[in-house]
């Protein structure tokens, strides 16, 4: 039994930090999980959608905390245009996150077409930024369109562009189906996938009157959760770690209306090296632990492992009920339980 992990520079690849107060209490907790690169979520309010509301935002994070390397994205939407893709790229900024409209947190400026965007994507394409999908289509009751199917209805969308554009660089985000991981593996090697730590665990049954356990895109069946799983044994180069943590205050996601449900999001952030190297040892795959949040996605980014090494140690780890800073406070994932991991600080 290993005691012991070394990784290099672990990279979350799908994280979302807010503004305000709330960015304050969780952006240290990247570090505090073992992280140092962060990939950071444009879906702000109002969102991200120019380069220079990017750099500011990075600023406002690296003044919280200088440790981290936060790589910046943009919110696809119509104001965005090739010559913007060419100054973002020119700044540094990473890729463009697209949003189907409505499905997720502030996603009501989220697309409704791809075709009025192939410009951009062209020009993504000639620069080298990522176009990062969340993967899913809008309920629609009358096409029977509905959050078990939304994402595998989505996925002809990723094998059109994929199409159109061979050489654009295309992340399907935190992927929860079988019918996900299959075509992502059939696809070419432009196109890759990010799995959250909570899809290795979690079921329809899960989330299902517990709220904290609610995100979107919802967990699906054991089967789902059993391909998620196999293709990091399986270690498969085209899927690493984007947590999509995503931390909304206590009253948000433990309170619901009748016309208005409670918030979409899991927190992991503050546990997350523990929590994966946890999840991953239950399943066998604790060997696969550096590819999975280290090299993989670094090598997808181009952004090469740093001269840092992160170790963890096993030693029991009590997740706490609740973080809070002044007015904000937070629930943590598999709050109260115990984890066999801490980082080595």
């Amino acid at each position: 039994m290993r005691d012991r992990i070394e990784i290099p520079a672990p990279a979350d690849f799908h994280v979302h930090l807010r503004q305000g107060p709330m960015c304050s209490l969780v952006t240290p907790h990247i570090r505090a999980g073992g992280i140092c690169l962060a990939y950071v979520m444009p879906n702000l309010t109002p969102p991200i959608t120019t380069t220079e509301r990017a750099l500011e935002y990075k600023t406002e994070l690296e003044v919280i905390d200088p440790n981290v390397e936060y790589l910046m994205s943009l919110y696809l939407s119509p104001s965005i245009t090739p010559e913007e893709i060419k100054r973002a790229y020119k700044a540094g900024i990473v890729g463009v996150k697209s949003y189907p409209k409505g499905v997720t947190t502030n996603s009501d400026g989220g697309i409704e077409s791809y075709e009025i965007y192939y410009p951009v994507f062209q020009a993504m394409e000639e620069v080298g930024m990522v176009l990062n999908l969340h993967g899913e289509i809008p309920s629609d009751a009358e096409n029977n369109i509905h959050v078990f199917n939304a994402e595998e209805k989505f996925l002809s969308h990723l094998e059109s562009l994929h199409a159109r554009f061979p050489k654009l660089r295309i992340v399907l985000e935190h992927a929860t189906t079988s019918a996900a991981i299959e075509c992502v593996k059939r696809l070419g090697d432009t196109v890759a996938c990010t799995i959250t730590p909570h899809h290795l665990v979690l079921t329809v049954d899960d989330w299902a009157g517990q709220s904290f356990n609610y995100c979107k895109p919802v967990a699906k069946t054991p089967a789902d959760r059993i391909s998620l799983q196999r293709v990091i044994l399986e270690g498969n180069n085209k899927f690493f770690l984007g947590s999509d943590s995503a931390p909304h205050p206590i009253i948000r996601k433990s309170t619901a209306k009748p016309y208005e449900p409670c918030a979409a999001g899991i927190y992991t952030s503050p546990i997350l090296l523990p929590l994966v190297a946890h999840i991953l040892e239950s399943f066998g795959a604790l060997e696969r632990m550096p590819d999975f949040v280290s090299t993989f996605g670094r090598r997808f980014y181009k952004k090469e492992n740093t001269q840092v090494t992160v170790v963890l140690r096993r030693e029991q780890l009590v997740i706490p009920n609740f973080l809070n800073k002044d007015e904000q406070n937070v629930v943590p994932f598999w709050a109260g339980k115990y984890l066999n991991w801490v980082v080595d600080i």
